[in-house]
């Protein structure tokens, strides 16, 4: 490792050999998280399973404390300030904490809160991507993507710079975590890891030029959201063009606040659209039940059944319908995922193709789409002058 500042170097370029791990073995980190664990269970709290990194701990029916843990970077929440401020003592004798207050910065998300509120953004992680690729100067795009275009695998020359390459979609996608609207882009990236070619470099350089026309964009998640999931799927059929294979796109809400979008690529190849769009929803209902897990472990009741949106009739017409015939032998595990839930924990309704949300995750949109689509996933720019309630 290069040497600290403060030690004497008699030899130009002489570097330190490291004879043991810095922070111990190689199990180190598991090792951590089981003593942790440990400690947290011994103090009465509950380990979430859907989430192992969740821990609770009730004392009434409306009093509790939660610890979500990342390694040693810990969030502590609740309504019991009393129990907070106990476990901080707890952790500080037996691990030695830094505590740093109200939570404002986390893991390279940025988090501002009001009284409308909480608001979360990567503004400066992005101002650090385009500052390593020398792109803080470039020129805004409005779109991350040519509207309707496709990433496929061609002829052009390959990119010389490889590792730049993955580096760079590596840290889009940790990006994505703050702004699904760039989830389809980056996903479409991500497909040319192994062989990139300039013109996969050329896409990666316009989705920041994009990140650049708004670098503050994020997530805000209302305080009078109502206990209800609601849940957008949708699917672009045949759309890659080197394995003609389909895009599965979701995007769930908890009331008016976005908690979980993906896009990914289908498995197999869907003989029709109503099979493509299918699979999409069979994918949206196992996130669906993922998270009910997850919100029954922090004692959330669901008074409302799940609302899951589609745009496509064949598709929940075939959910209601208990008999197998030609159209649905290729997917009859995924009907059997859909139908288990459709008996009484989701209710498929129809929604038009121009209100459907999951849109941005599926296909790449025009300009006035991408600036419809910011409200549409509960989207805020917190430094933009307009921006209600900041």
């Amino acid at each position: 490792m290069i040497p600290p500042p403060g030690l004497h170097i008699s030899i130009p370029g002489q570097v330190c050999k490291l004879e043991k791990f810095l922070y111990g073995l190689k199990q180190a980190s598991r090792q951590w998280f089981a003593k942790l664990s440990s400690f947290l269970i011994k103090h009465n709290y509950k380990k979430c399973k859907g989430d192992h990194s969740l821990f609770v701990k009730w004392y009434s029916s409306i009093s509790v404390a939660i610890v979500l843990v990342y390694v040693d970077d810990i969030i502590l929440s609740g309504n019991n300030l009393s129990e907070i401020n106990n476990l901080k003592s707890l952790l500080d004798a037996a691990f030695k904490i830094k505590d740093l207050g109200d939570l404002k910065f986390f893991l390279g998300f940025e988090i501002a809160r009001n009284t409308a509120g909480i608001s979360m953004n990567q503004r400066k992680y992005a101002l650090e991507i385009l500052s390593d690729c020398g792109m803080l100067g470039c020129k805004p795009s409005s779109t991350p993507m040519i509207h309707g275009s496709h990433l496929y695998q061609d002829d052009s020359a390959p990119y010389s710079d490889v590792d730049a390459y993955r580096r760079l979609v590596g840290r889009l996608i940790y990006l994505t975590n703050t702004r699904p609207y760039l989830t389809f882009s980056v996903h479409q990236l991500a497909q040319f890891m192994a062989i990139p070619t300039n013109l996969h470099y050329k896409a990666a350089i316009r989705i920041l030029r994009y990140i650049k026309s708004s670098l503050a964009m994020g997530l805000f998640f209302p305080n009078n959201s109502i206990i209800q999931l609601k849940a957008y799927s949708d699917s672009d059929w045949a759309s890659c063009p080197d394995t003609r294979r389909s895009i599965s796109g979701y995007c769930i809400y908890l009331g008016n606040s976005l908690i979980s979008w993906k896009s990914k690529k289908q498995k197999t190849v869907s003989r029709s659209s109503c099979e493509a769009e299918y699979r999409a929803m069979a994918l949206t209902t196992c996130e669906i039940t993922w998270l009910t897990y997850l919100l029954e472990d922090l004692q959330f009741s669901f008074s409302k059944v799940t609302l899951l949106y589609c745009d496509n009739q064949s598709s929940i017409h075939i959910a209601s319908n208990p008999f197998f015939h030609e159209r649905t032998k290729h997917i009859e595990l995924d009907c059997h995922t859909v139908r288990e839930q459709y008996a009484g924990h989701i209710k498929l309704l129809p929604i038009s193709t121009n209100l459907q949300f999951a849109d941005a995750l599926t296909k790449a949109l025009g300009p006035k789409d991408y600036n419809t689509i910011h409200s549409k996933l509960g989207l805020i720019d917190i430094c933009a002058p307009t921006c209600e309630g900041y």
